[in-house]
């Protein structure tokens, strides 16, 4: 709606403004200020310039009214616009809210690493990825979603030896010694168990063969992972192993070199790239001194990977403990001859869980961790998915679990369900049919009716909105918001068995479209029945 109004007054006055929404509906639906940026080019004052840009519309198809107010133009739509392009949207239902952007985007999150099954931080990450993902794809982004599989390097070997020395305490009655880090959980069983049956017990002796049952392991954990993701609604278009790029490292160093001569250099034996000059806190090793490339170095190869692929964008998901490592990053790319500005990279807090106001406790068969399989289970993919959009990704997140298992008004996503529930009911109980409704005209409808439909179709807008800002709290805000005008207007206004019954449950339409398309821009399906505890 935005759009099409944006494009009527670009027509208009031949040059592009600033759309607002006045805090006080009562001054219209849409505001702008071009008046003020038009003051020194036309040397008058905006409030002169506003009276008259307001008297030029005149008698205007798509405006009920033009008002100029102390050097804003304000904007009233006509009851014929919204109505027409409420009947286009339910008519279009798979088209409403879309955007044709086409810019390509490469989108890498989660990307944890494969030595045990997602833990609840690694969660929030997910959601919020596969959800900004989601958003892009509705605007038309060219878009593909990235994990990178970090199976090089000390963890994967941690992983085979944490499972030799489970196995052979738990399966096979021996009195082990546990390093002072190692792998616990209940996967270890699973994969302990499995690896006796296909490689038989002597793996678990033979310290020769830790990298080939920590390799064949990881790829078990990676299935684990997949399922994780799977139910929580979170899926992959690409996948990339770290282990399969290394092979590319002296061909990316010296591209480097050739770029800038002094990006890589030898100091005490290691390979050093020097990223304090583009930024960052010091210079970084990337080869070691027993000649193996440092995890900074895998990263280095794959960005290049990433911009040798010719994406127009990048956007990296990481945890908030990733802060320091941006700039060196950044500063490889720059030495690989790239713009760094072309990579995003946004960063996502740790999590806090309670249930009944006491901190969660983490179960003996999950480790030191809170599994996100362990919350999905309890309160639900849906819930789990709302919680983690509802709030800025770079700020703490504390929640109870008990809150989001009500079902009543005070959880937030039964609420939106609700709403939705709630207008089929209502449909349910017309006796007016489908076609009916939707020739309705939608005039005369009243100042509860009218605002309810601007509102439910501000969809557009917000989804924009929540995408190029990277909130993507500013959905479920929305959608909350909605379902709350949904609800007091279903109890202040009686719509069954009315003169006026089709064009309301038209309104009830358009409302249900944007909740139905709003949630499942978050990964949730809408419900069509529910049952709520009181009403």
């Amino acid at each position: 709606m935005k759009q099409r109004v944006s494009a009527l007054l670009r027509e208009k006055l031949g040059r592009e403004l600033v759309l607002e929404k006045p805090r006080d509906r009562s001054f219209g639906h849409f505001a702008t200020p071009i008046a003020f940026s038009l003051a020194k080019e036309l040397r008058k004052s905006p409030m002169i310039i506003a009276d008259e840009l307001a008297a030029s519309f005149g008698e205007s198809e798509e405006f009920s009214s033009v008002e100029a107010v102390k050097g804003y133009l304000n904007f009233r739509l006509s009851e014929n616009f919204l109505s027409e392009y409420a009947s286009w949207a339910l008519e279009n239902p798979s088209e409403y809210a879309k955007q044709e952007k086409n810019q390509k985007i490469l989108l890498e999150f989660v990307s944890a690493n494969p030595t045990g099954p997602l833990h609840i931080g690694h969660a929030r990450g997910a959601i919020y990825g596969d959800t900004l993902y989601r958003l892009a794809k509705h605007l038309g982004y060219k878009i593909d979603a990235e994990y990178y599989i970090n199976d090089a390097g000390n963890q994967i070997d941690l992983l085979g030896l944490s499972i030799q020395l489970h196995a052979r305490e738990n399966l096979l009655d021996e009195t082990v010694e546990y390093p002072e880090s190692y792998y616990r959980g209940e996967y270890l069983d699973g994969l302990s168990r499995d690896a006796m049956e296909k490689f038989g017990v002597e793996i678990f002796h033979d310290e020769s063969r830790q990298r080939e049952l920590a390799m064949w392991a990881k790829d078990e954990v990676m299935k684990i992972i997949v399922k994780d993701l799977a139910d929580t609604n979170v899926h992959f278009d690409t996948f990339v192993y770290e282990s399969t790029l290394y092979d590319d490292w002296d061909r990316v160093m010296q591209k480097m070199a050739n770029t800038d001569a002094g990006a890589i250099y030898e100091k005490d034996g290691k390979t050093w790239i020097a990223s304090e000059a583009k930024g960052d806190e010091k210079d970084r090793v990337v080869v070691r001194e027993d000649g193996r490339p440092t995890y900074l170095a895998g990263d280095i190869v794959y960005h290049n990977q990433k911009f040798e692929r010719g994406y127009a964008h990048y956007i990296n998901i990481w945890g908030a403990d990733h802060h320091g490592y941006i700039p060196r990053v950044k500063a490889a790319i720059e030495y690989l001859g790239y713009d760094s500005s072309k990579l995003e990279v946004l960063l996502s807090q740790m999590v806090s869980l309670l249930k009944d106001g006491e901190p969660y406790k983490m179960s003996k068969r999950a480790g030191n961790v809170i599994l996100m399989s362990d919350i999905v289970d309890e309160i639900g993919a849906d819930a789990l998915r709302y919680i983690f959009a509802s709030k800025k990704s770079d700020t703490a997140l504390e929640f109870d679990l008990s809150e989001f298992k009500k079902q009543d008004s005070s959880n937030p996503i039964f609420y939106i369900q609700y709403a939705h529930a709630r207008i089929q009911t209502l449909l349910s109980k017309s006796t007016l049919s489908s076609e009916e409704i939707m020739c309705a005209d939608l005039k005369n409808l009243g100042e509860n009716a009218d605002t309810l439909l601007f509102d439910a179709m501000l969809l557009p807008e917000v989804v924009e909105d929540a995408f190029n800002s990277r909130q993507i709290q500013k959905l479920p805000d929305y959608l909350k918001a909605l379902a709350a005008s949904l609800h007091k207007f279903y109890y202040d206004v009686r719509m069954i068995g009315t003169p006026d019954e089709a064009k309301l449950l038209k309104v009830m339409l358009v409302v249900a479209l944007s909740l139905k398309t709003g949630l499942s821009l978050m990964g949730i399906e809408a419900k069509d029945k529910m049952v709520k505890e009181e009403d």
